[in-house]
């Protein structure tokens, strides 16, 4: 290569190109440092396996494609109301008992209560059917229609005795007192149907309890 001296002639240098490589650290590079960076090369792996497996999860679908019918409730795995059994719904419990007595509840409620709950009466007791109810939203009335099942020399669908209480919004317990249609209860098999709305039918009955009167 060609170079200008310093009196302007001109003057011939070498130039040599060395294949030393240089020390890429200016300070040897000790076994301490040597592991450091080995943990940080670790972690750097482990944070790109991890955003690829996330990128994989985000592209599988959650769940399939599944038609509406079987989305929703299906039919073979709702249980059918039974009407011809006690009510259920809006009716916590509810039980035929002899009596019934009220007692201040943890809301300063007054909560009527079943005394000696029973299915079996003597033919000169009056039958008490006492319930509680869920919280509802408006008013309604709640009656008993009672019916000889299986009482010989009567109809079966007659009704024979009936009783109807008056439900407030915040009342949350009551109860239905029934009569025999005589001084006293034939031996036999009863039914009361129980509605619940303005005035019974059809589309009010909610289930049906039960009681017999044994021969005494």
């Amino acid at each position: 290569m060609v170079l200008p001296s310093r009196n302007g002639t001109p003057r011939a240098r070498r130039l040599f190109l060395t294949l030393a490589r240089p020390e890429v650290y200016h300070l040897a590079m000790t076994p301490r440092r040597k592991q450091r960076a080995t943990a940080a090369a670790a972690c750097l792996l482990l944070l790109a396996l991890s955003w690829g497996q996330a990128a994989k999860a985000e592209d599988l679908p959650m769940t399939r494609n599944v038609p509406m019918s079987e989305f929703q409730n299906r039919q073979t795995d709702l249980k059918p109301y039974d009407f011809n059994a006690p009510p259920e719904g809006m009716f916590r419990s509810i039980t035929t008992a002899e009596g019934f007595e009220e007692e201040l509840g943890f809301r300063r409620t007054h909560e009527i209560v079943p005394v000696r709950p029973t299915d079996e009466f003597s033919p000169n007791t009056p039958v008490f059917i006492v319930f509680q109810l869920h919280q509802h939203y408006q008013s309604f009335k709640v009656f008993g229609q009672c019916f000889p099942e299986e009482v010989p020399g009567l109809d079966p669908k007659t009704i024979i005795g009936q009783d109807a209480m008056y439900i407030a919004l915040e009342d949350e317990t009551g109860y239905l007192k029934l009569f025999p249609s005589g001084d006293r209860w034939q031996p036999g098999r009863y039914k009361v149907e129980i509605h619940a709305g303005e005035q019974p039918n059809d589309t009010t009955l909610v289930g049906t309890m039960r009681f017999t009167v044994a021969q005494r």
